[in-house]
């Protein structure tokens, strides 16, 4: 007589296996629990958590910060005196990090929906944990060498919060799965309660957030003011080396209304195109005078000046990451650049019907021509045969002097201020620009001159807020903005929003319903059905039957051959089944 112990029946739960293999290192059925997760595990579920969304915030700042790349890099070159695009190490961090914490962010949440224990494994820990601290020792540090690009966040949601909203909107209306899965069990206490007022809460605030929401872009297009002219800062630096004449031309080529130099005034009374405060970044100083290497670029006479090379620094360091666009001929003419004077670029300006804009750096007080800076660049006007009227300089220093040139101030004045300086036009950066600001400028007949101007989004936020002119490092980039990004009337949007907060709290009442629903069903169904179904399933293909801890307490001793024991064995199996069934 054969006795036989019950066999267990098992379905393959691949995908199980996958979420808690990865999350928990826990591939087999015997590894994973249905238990509650212990304190311990949920700290680590609110760590990585955390952690995603300060990496969500992180990715966000650097996305919106690529207008600013180069003033990065610069503000780190003024730091340490050695340029190095640090941006790339930057994006290749918050690319790896952000994928790997989104990836067990899923994972625990599908931990949550499927009602499987949470174990996360020691590895992940410790990198949840390095991510966590890399992430906030970045945070810091930006605020210390970059706190200034924070305002770019705030400015960015004027073109970005109503896609940002939808997005915020989907996530919510989905994670109420999760909430629902956990406040409908049978148990009721007051973390369950606690858990739902948190939800409720968070849904009604992304609900009424479009309240709050200060978009220029969502206006009548028939208002639309004209498209923002486009000033070449520092020409096309995008394109070939900044201040030279390369980079003039590639400029114009873009369709530019006017050209941005800084200016230097050399020792010997020479006004230069130079950035920087030394020769070191932009040109082969440090071979040519090593030892003069970190001197001010205005204590160099202009000879000196001129026999440097202005352009091999573009084609080794690729501030842009353009270079490799660059034909043989192109990089041949940067390469043999040099240090082009205030008069060459005032030529070429005038050649070409373009107006200019100088950023006037006046010498040391040790300089020869300290004294007589002025007097040294409105020669240099003079010499370009340029009209005096297409010619703005800053800063607006000796004001009774100028006759006939226009300035410019680039710091955010008050009406009051500039009527009593006799200024009619400012020149500001986009962090100090509002909406507000520059529709009370131009209502009063200011210019405003907004910089920089880098990416469509930004330019098209400034061109629905009306601004003039923007000066920019990418005037190859703006040529291809016909029109704003985006522009809906407020109706329209209007519609959208409400539409979309209707949707999301029909879906969100429909899981709600259906977890209560699957949870009472499960409830009220019978074991012994269960057990029954599984058993009838036994002949799918789709089911594994598994004969484990198959265990013969007595055979036949007339059994001696192989046949007879595999007859037994079919029949053992088929009593089993009947008998099985009949129960």
């Amino acid at each position: 007589m054969v006795k036989h112990q019950p066999l267990q029946v098992y379905e393959k739960q691949v995908f199980v296996s996958f979420v808690t293999g990865i999350y928990g290192c826990r591939w087999k059925r015997y590894q994973r629990s249905h238990d509650d997760s212990s304190k311990w595990e949920c700290t680590w579920l609110v760590i990585l958590f955390s952690s995603f969304l300060l990496l969500l915030f992180w990715v966000y700042f650097w996305l919106v910060a690529h207008n600013d790349y180069n003033q990065f890099n610069w503000l780190l070159y003024n730091r340490s005196g050695e340029w190095r695009d640090d941006t790339f190490l930057i994006l290749a961090y918050s690319a790896v990090g952000f994928s790997y914490i989104s990836i067990l962010t899923i994972l625990a949440c599908f931990h949550i929906s499927l009602g499987q224990q949470l174990n996360l494994y020691w590895v992940h820990k410790v990198g949840v944990l390095a991510t966590l601290l890399t992430t906030i020792s970045g945070l810091v540090t930006v605020d210390d060498v970059w706190g200034e690009e924070w305002a770019i966040v705030l400015i960015s949601l004027q073109s970005t919060a109503p896609f940002l909203h939808l997005g915020a909107l989907a996530m919510f209306t989905a994670v109420g799965w999760l909430v629902a899965g956990y406040v409908v069990r049978r148990e009721r206490s007051n973390v369950q309660v606690t858990v739902l007022m948190i939800y409720v809460v968070l849904l009604l605030v992304i609900y009424l957030a479009p309240l709050t929401f200060r978009c220029p872009c969502i206006m009548d297009r028939h208002a639309l003011a004209p498209r923002p002219e486009v000033i070449g800062r520092r020409g096309a630096p995008m394109l070939a080396p900044e201040n030279t004449m390369v980079s003039f031309n590639r400029a114009l080529q873009q369709g530019v209304s006017s050209l941005q130099a800084d200016v230097t005034i050399s020792e010997d009374g020479v006004p230069f195109l130079m950035r920087d405060s030394t020769l070191r970044r932009t040109t082969d100083v440090s071979k040519m005078f090593p030892a003069r290497q970190n001197d001010d670029a205005s204590s160099f006479n202009w000879t000196d000046i001129h026999s440097l090379n202005a352009g091999q620094w573009f084609l080794e360091s690729d501030p842009y990451w353009t270079v490799g666009s660059l034909t043989t001929k192109d990089r041949s003419r940067v390469g043999n650049q040099t240090v082009c004077t205030l008069v060459e670029m005032l030529r070429l300006a005038a050649r070409a019907d373009r107006s200019a804009l100088l950023y006037v750096r006046r010498p040391p007080p040790q300089h020869p021509r300290h004294r007589s800076w002025f007097m040294d660049t409105l020669w240099a006007v003079q010499r370009a045969g340029i009209p005096q009227k297409r010619v703005t300089w800053t800063p607006d220093t000796d004001r009774g002097r100028v006759r006939g040139l226009q300035q410019t101030a680039d710091e955010k004045l008050s009406l009051e201020e500039m009527k009593q300086r006799g200024i009619s036009s400012l020149t500001l950066h986009y962090s100090k620009a509002s909406h507000r600001d520059i529709q009370e400028y131009l209502a009063n007949n200011v210019s405003v001159t907004v910089y920089p101007v880098n990416e469509a989004w930004l330019y098209s936020l400034l061109w629905c807020s009306g601004v003039p002119s923007v000066s920019s490092d990418a005037p190859q980039d703006l040529r291809k903005v016909p029109y704003p990004i985006w522009l809906m009337s407020q109706s329209a949007y209007s519609f959208i929003w409400i539409m979309s907060d209707l949707v999301s709290i029909a879906v969100v009442l429909i899981i709600f319903s259906f977890q209560k629903w699957k949870l009472s069903g499960m409830q009220s169904y019978n074991p012994e059905q269960i057990m029954l179904s599984a058993v009838t399933r036994r002949a799918s293909r789709d089911v594994n039957v598994m004969k484990e801890k198959l265990i013969f307490s007595e055979i036949n001793n007339g059994l001696n051959s192989t046949e007879d024991m595999s007859l037994d064995l079919e029949n053992g199996y088929a009593s089993y089944s009947c008998s099985g069934l009949s129960h």
